[in-house]
């Protein structure tokens, strides 16, 4: 996501979201959300913080129009980042909590990283310290190798991918572009990536690609 500076849509007002849940018994359970403020936006995709009413707990929300879902590669898509980001659980990936949808978009909820990104951190101060980057690379690479032996590329790292929590740690999101591999020595072949960090084998193509590409 890009992170805007005033982090403030001026198009949008606080206003309540509900899920409606059917218990096994057929009762329908309803918990709402208040959408707060505008975090940021990437693609199609706009992202608020939410909080729930019932429980005072605040995530931030990934919202998708469902007329953007209207292709069957878009939804083939959401369902493949959707699969793939609830199946990992790791201290430095940003948590999947759970989605939901209404008539006009679909909700991801996802863990709330309160300091937006590195992106935004090295807008604002212009540099970091050594010691800061080598904290930060051992839990990127921490992640990476959690990612990579559950078969994971994510394929989109950047600095605006990389979330940072109350604690100043950080957090790989943004599963948009991330794939699977089926077997040992499978390659990808699918050209995707953001222009200045998409590594070579994704450009060349003519063998596929692998965990290298995260590297990269």
């Amino acid at each position: 996501f890009k992170m805007p500076t005033d982090r403030k849509d001026p198009t949008e007002q606080e206003i309540l979201i509900e899920e409606k849940k059917t218990k096994p018994n057929g009762e329908v359970y309803v918990r709402k959300y208040i959408k707060g403020r505008f975090l940021g936006k990437g693609g199609f995709a706009k992202c608020y913080e939410f909080t729930c009413t019932e429980t005072k707990q605040p995530y931030a929300a990934k919202l998708l129009p469902k007329s953007s879902l209207t292709k069957s590669r878009a939804r083939q898509k959401l369902l493949s980042e959707i699969k793939i980001h609830r199946s990992l659980k790791h201290k430095h990936v940003v948590g999947f909590q759970h989605f939901f949808e209404d008539h006009d978009n679909v909700y991801i909820l996802l863990e709330l990283c309160t300091n937006q990104t590195l992106n935004e951190i090295i807008r604002r101060r212009k540099r970091l310290h050594e010691l800061e980057v080598q904290c930060y690379v051992v839990q990127m690479v921490s992640a990476l190798k959690y990612l990579h032996a559950h078969k994971v590329i994510h394929r989109d790292l950047k600095l605006g991918n990389l979330f940072v929590n109350d604690k100043m740690e950080i957090k790989i999101g943004d599963f948009g572009l991330a794939t699977k591999l089926e077997f040992e020595g499978d390659r990808k072949r699918t050209i995707c990536g953001t222009p200045n960090y998409i590594a070579p084998e994704i450009l060349e193509g003519k063998n596929g690609h692998s965990y290298e590409v995260d590297i990269w």
